[in-house]
């Protein structure tokens, strides 16, 4: 069975907020890069999500990162995002 994971909505990541998460020994960082329409408006076509993953005890910081990927800041490009982590969960590792 396909493991699941949380990833927030777009109005988390437009807000600026950096999401980390776990599913067992997976770990995974959620990094917006966001691109403002006007002053207090989010562009969301040109705003981007950079996901990357790894295994272990370890934070973020103290950890290798297996795998990192690009996703545009759409419900789209969250979604695409969540597939491509849950696809990594199951991933062997050394």
């Amino acid at each position: 069975m396909m493991k699941e994971i949380f990833i927030p909505t777009l109005h988390s990541f437009a807000m600026d907020n950096v999401f980390t998460g776990s599913c067992g020994m997976f770990r995974f960082r959620a990094c917006p890069a966001v691109v403002k329409a006007t002053q207090k408006e989010v562009d969301f076509e040109k705003s981007t999500i950079v996901a990357e993953y790894w295994h272990g005890l370890f934070c973020y910081e103290k950890s290798e990162i297996e795998g990192r990927e690009e996703f545009s800041m759409t419900e789209e490009g969250r979604l695409a995002m969540k597939a491509w982590l849950e696809s990594h969960i199951e991933e062997e590792h050394t």
